[in-house]
């Protein structure tokens, strides 16, 4: 059970990467100081602070959907023996730098649920404005008992991530993971598809990803299964959209052939109002709570 709250709360974060989120509890990336600009030092012991960094383009895409004061809350939950329990809630947050947007995604559990399992989980991510590809994750995570921080750099230049991770700052240990072409983590892959060309998809048709999860690479599909008129969405309204399913890695937490379905608003915002998704014991859903700071009006909202 305590793993089913944990993974309602991040659920959030596989918007469109999928990808098993029994992997995601475990994976980190470091930090490699040589990646740093060298007029920007980190301050010592800064707990909540981390300096931009200096690294050219490698793919481009144009950023034409969000802008910095976005702020998007969910909740979380998890559905247990024909019931469904309210179990956190996730909120998306983004900051702007003057080559960077820093991303933020915090996720906490209720308190009616923190007698059994407690979560206070933050990631950050610092992507290029010019780009949108990940210059430095962060992953700092309290889960019951379970500590653990993670950070990565990606030099998407020369192709290379320094991954640390270690249960505290003071702990870390670095390995070096090698890619190719571009690669996006699991934050920026939900901004980037934010930024999809939807109108010119076909049903059916599957993009790809890559994303760098647990030190490993996966190039995942994400498939597009049309529009959809007047999703419900509790608390919010109904919503026009377009649905889509991304590939899951079949493990600890998802079975062979599950799927997960996406509701995106079908508006040039392009939030998703809907993530739903079968697990190995009951499923979980993530439900759109409340928006602000969006660049556009929400237009596919018709109730």
């Amino acid at each position: 059970m305590s793993k089913m709250l944990s993974i309602a709360v991040f659920l959030a974060l596989f918007l469109f990467g999928g990808g098993s989120l029994a992997s995601a509890t475990g994976y980190g990336f470091g930090l490699n100081p040589a990646f740093y600009s060298p007029t920007s030092p980190a301050p010592a012991r800064a707990p909540n602070w981390h300096p931009p960094m200096n690294v050219q383009d490698a793919c481009d895409t144009d950023n034409d959907t969000f802008l910095a004061g976005e702020k998007i809350t969910y909740k979380l939950y998890y559905n247990w023996n024909f019931v469904w329990l309210s179990a956190g809630e996730v909120v998306f947050q983004v900051n702007e730098l003057p080559e960077f947007y820093h991303i933020t995604v915090t996720g906490t559990t209720y308190e009616s649920y923190e007698w059994f399992y407690k979560v206070r989980d933050r990631y950050e991510s610092y992507i290029d404005k010019e780009t949108l590809l990940p210059a430095i994750h962060i992953k700092d995570v309290q889960e019951g008992g379970y500590l653990r921080y993670d950070r990565t750099t990606f030099d998407q230049i020369d192709h290379k991530a320094v991954s640390a991770r270690g249960r505290t700052r003071d702990d870390l240990k670095s390995e070096t993971i090698d890619f190719d072409g571009c690669m996006h983590d699991l934050i920026s892959t939900m901004y980037w598809a934010r930024n999809l060309k939807y109108e010119d998809m076909q049903v059916n048709q599957e993009i790809p990803i890559k994303i760098m999860m647990d030190r490993k690479i996966y190039p995942l599909q994400v498939k597009y299964l049309g529009a959809r008129k007047g999703t419900d969405v509790k608390g919010v309204g109904q919503f026009n959209t377009r649905e889509f399913s991304p590939q899951l890695i079949a493990g600890d937490v998802f079975k062979e052939g599950d799927e997960m379905k996406i509701f995106v608003t079908d508006d040039q915002n392009k939030i998703p109002v809907l993530i739903e998704s079968p697990v190995v014991v009951g499923s979980v859903k993530a439900v759109l709570h409340k928006y602000e700071g969006l660049m556009y009006p929400v237009t596919a909202k018709v109730k």
